[in-house]
């Protein structure tokens, strides 16, 4: 029997994990890089999409992994599933900073070796709706393109995407026109343009599912405005914080 086998640790990690190898590197915005990684094995895990992998930066399993688990993982949406080719699309923001992940993104190259954990997620299932509202900033955007790709077509489609500014803007898939809006040097923090973005948006009368994601105090601003200024019931409110301030790796 082998080491692996006895060890349920290591048993259950194996189970979790695949080895691949970086093909792309390249930038699609000035704050956005593509990066494209080709797993050893065939993919075999269930996927939804919208749902993000978790990069291995730094080993879980030594010292400073045990005592700093959140200095090793990353998280990061699969833009792109490619089963035929065994290879992961990734879109990954540039934000300022000096994090494990940036620092990785930034330096990463064609035939680096990458460890990624499977899936998981749940905000990423769309609700069965009259129509699904995007709303969100650059990190946001990552996870919105597989979603909205995902939906039948004739589905209705409405949002507001930030940004910095225009060439900053992620192009979204298929034909639907989300409003933008851009904050030109101001805090993604309590966004107030993309709080005005979503005061301004057109909506039918009834509500339809709405899905909120990006920087936390802006996701509560916008949960709040949709209940107490448009009526909508929580439960057809879907959020998602992907990071705060001080907190990095929140996923």
């Amino acid at each position: 029997m082998s080491r692996r086998t006895r060890n349920p640790l290591a048993a259950a990690f194996a189970k979790h994990f695949a080895h691949s190898t970086v093909t792309h590197s390249e930038p699609v915005t000035p704050t956005m890089q593509r990066i494209r990684l080709v797993a050893e094995q065939p993919i075999t895990f269930p996927y939804t999409p919208g749902q993000h992998i978790r990069v291995q930066i730094n080993d879980p399993l030594s010292i400073s992994g045990i005592l700093r688990p959140g200095e090793t993982l990353r998280t990061y949406t699969i833009w792109d599933l490619h089963l035929d080719e065994r290879a992961i699309e990734l879109r990954v923001h540039l934000y300022p900073g000096d994090g494990i992940g940036l620092a990785w993104a930034q330096q990463v190259r064609p035939g680096d070796p990458v460890t990624y954990w499977w899936p998981k997620g749940d905000f990423y299932t769309t609700n069965e709706a009259a129509y699904h509202v995007f709303l969100g900033e650059e990190t946001a955007s990552a996870a919105f393109g597989p979603m909205i790709r995902a939906l039948d077509p004739s589905a209705p489609v409405y949002g507001v995407l930030e940004s910095e500014s225009p060439e900053h803007d992620l192009p979204m898939p298929g034909r639907h026109e989300l409003a933008r809006v851009y904050r030109h040097g101001a805090s993604a923090v309590a966004s107030q343009a993309l709080l005005d973005g979503v005061a301004d948006l057109a909506l039918p009368e009834q509500p339809g599912m709405a899905y909120v994601a990006g920087e936390a105090r802006t996701c509560q601003l916008i949960r709040n405005f949709l209940v107490q200024e448009r009526n909508w019931p929580r439960t057809a409110i879907k959020v998602k914080p992907f990071w705060a301030v001080g907190k990095p790796g929140l996923h």
